[in-house]
């Protein structure tokens, strides 16, 4: 194979780009001019990237629909929905360009992030804190409300990797765990539904939790009829996007005690204004959209991207390839 161009717009330090350009050789790291400041972030225009044989980042979207070299995408994100668009996924189809994304990066990250959310609503951590910081021994008010997750009922909705990894982590709980996907392969390792019959299964549940991209589709899926259908006292966890909830509708049925708590990684604006409702809200335990997030992050984001050059050098199958742009 002719030596490649491997173009980045990553935000990496010049130690870990120069490890980069080492175990790529002998193919070539071009760096942009203007990096992407987070996976949140699209890139600006680079006529780089359109002459690139392999790109690494998150690139604009107008490099990748323009007439350009790119044999294969690779985006450091988990996300894609500012490339989940029509055009973009027919031309890459046209163009048999494959696009892969970092979901087996951030999957076990943000499926942990729920589950100590959820040991943490069951096992009244925020009111201990806050009889700590009154220093009140709440032992008759607190302990009849401790509960163990066994036997609970679990609806995940938005069944990729990260409910697949909630969904191990959970099992040993011996919790009832449901999906709800877009689109059913027949192969979760739990029972899973169409999206159409969300409604149906959200009064089965004691947690909902939400790990839904944002789009056309998803936008405000949980708004009023949601939530009002939710059973009384449960809990709701996002760690999808921000955009697919109603947020009027979320701290009404938290205000009105009809939730029984939320608990959000996502929200609608980012950064959250210190004035928005939500901080107010009842039983609402709000972080900075950090569920990714761990103490190697940028290792382990570059180690997936360099697995999936190799196979991609190698003529070999890729990981996380992302197959329904635009669908």
């Amino acid at each position: 194979m002719n030596a490649l161009t491997v173009w980045t717009n990553q935000d990496l330090s010049s130690e870990k780009l120069a490890w980069l350009q080492e175990q790529i050789l002998p193919h070539k790291l071009v760096l942009t001019t203007a990096s992407a400041v987070n996976n949140l972030t699209v890139g600006s225009e680079d006529v780089a990237c359109r002459a690139a044989d392999v790109v690494f980042g998150q690139p604009n979207v107008d490099d990748l629909l323009a007439p350009n070299s790119n044999q294969w995408i690779h985006i450091t994100s988990a996300g894609f929905t500012r490339y989940d668009r029509q055009d973009l996924g027919d031309t890459l189809r046209t163009r048999q360009t494959p696009f892969t994304n970092s979901s087996s990066v951030y999957d076990d990250p943000c499926a942990q992030h729920v589950f100590a959310m959820m040991l943490i609503h069951n096992r009244q951590l925020l009111p201990s804190q806050s009889s700590h910081a009154k220093h009140e021994w709440s032992y008759s008010r607190l302990r009849p409300a401790e509960r163990v997750l066994t036997g609970e009922n679990v609806l995940i909705v938005g069944f990729g990797a990260i409910a697949v990894r909630l969904t191990e982590l959970l099992t040993p709980f011996g919790c009832n765990i449901r999906g709800i996907r877009r689109t059913v392969t027949g192969d979760e390792p739990v029972p899973v539904f169409p999206i159409a019959e969300l409604n149906n299964y959200l009064g089965w549940s004691d947690h909902v939790v939400n790990v839904l991209p944002a789009g056309p589709s998803t936008d405000k899926l949980f708004s009023i009829d949601q939530f009002a259908a939710m059973k009384p006292g449960s809990a709701f966890y996002n760690v999808g996007r921000g955009d697919t909830v109603d947020q009027e509708a979320l701290i009404s049925a938290l205000n009105s005690n009809h939730l029984g708590a939320a608990y959000l990684d996502v929200t609608n604006p980012e950064p959250l204004p210190s004035n928005h409702p939500l901080w107010q809200a009842k039983n609402c335990l709000i972080t900075p959209h950090v569920a990714g997030g761990m103490q190697n992050e940028m290792d382990v984001l570059v180690d997936h991207f360099l697995t999936n050059f190799r196979s991609f050098i190698a003529n070999m199958p890729l990981k996380d390839i992302v197959r329904t742009l635009g669908k």
